[in-house]
């Protein structure tokens, strides 16, 4: 099990992102500041460390500094609201390994995660492709085949996908696919899943056995489906 460190002043968001990553199979812990980030790069031992750039005490290009000053190679993911091209570069200079900016969605927060564990961990540890019966998914290319042949996505319902691939066998509520697939602070209804369930249903369910089935007044689940009793 990977080790992941949550980096972020924001309680609400620490608490999305970190659970987010924990139905991924990590385990993480959160850290609110960048003096507390610093101790527990060092007793926590991350193998990946997810870092707000504004943070309250230090920035969070100077937390990744201290971290590579004491000789701690860990991967280091930045989050933050500054997308600026000339913060991207002062991220990346200080020993970032990628760069994602808020507004963001989860689903495209962990393919990144994922992404770069493979860099620098190596790719037979993390695999690029995961899937459900005769269902693949590649988080590299961004694509999908079912029986062999490939279904062309739109990216949100790439994310969609790949989110109920990484839960297959459980049931996730609409709010919980709204959380992880659509920006953290979406203000729109769940009746967006619906819609977005029923364009996957017409793509990936075209073949058999269907995959995607929906349980009433909780949510969508990906399965094979259950012989009748």
């Amino acid at each position: 099990m990977s080790r992941i460190l949550v980096v972020d002043d924001e309680p609400y968001l620490a608490d999305l992102v970190s659970t987010a990553l924990r139905y991924e199979g990590f385990e993480t812990r959160i850290a609110g500041s960048g003096a507390s980030a610093v101790a527990l790069a060092q007793s926590f031992d991350p193998d990946l460390i997810v870092l707000d750039v504004l943070l309250p005490d230090i920035l969070g290009t100077e937390v990744c500094h201290r971290i590579r000053t004491a000789g701690s190679q860990v991967p280091v993911v930045f989050l933050t609201a500054r997308d600026a091209t000339e913060d991207k570069i002062t991220g990346l200079t200080v020993g970032g390994d990628d760069y994602v900016t808020k507004p963001f969605s989860l689903e495209e927060l962990i393919l990144r995660i994922h992404a770069v564990l493979r860099r620098t961990s190596g790719a037979a540890q993390i695999p690029a492709r995961v899937g459900f019966a005769d269902l693949v998914v590649d988080d590299d290319t961004y694509e999908v085949w079912r029986a062999g042949q490939r279904i062309d996505l739109t990216p949100t319902e790439f994310k969609l996908l790949r989110f109920l691939v990484a839960n297959a066998g459980k049931v996730m509520s609409k709010r919980q696919i709204l959380d992880h697939v659509w920006d953290y602070d979406f203000g729109g209804n769940d009746g967006v899943v619906q819609t977005y369930i029923s364009y996957l249903r017409r793509k990936v369910d075209a073949f058999e056995p269907p995959l995607i089935h929906t349980m009433p007044r909780i949510g969508y689940v990906l399965r094979l489906p259950r012989e009748d009793r």
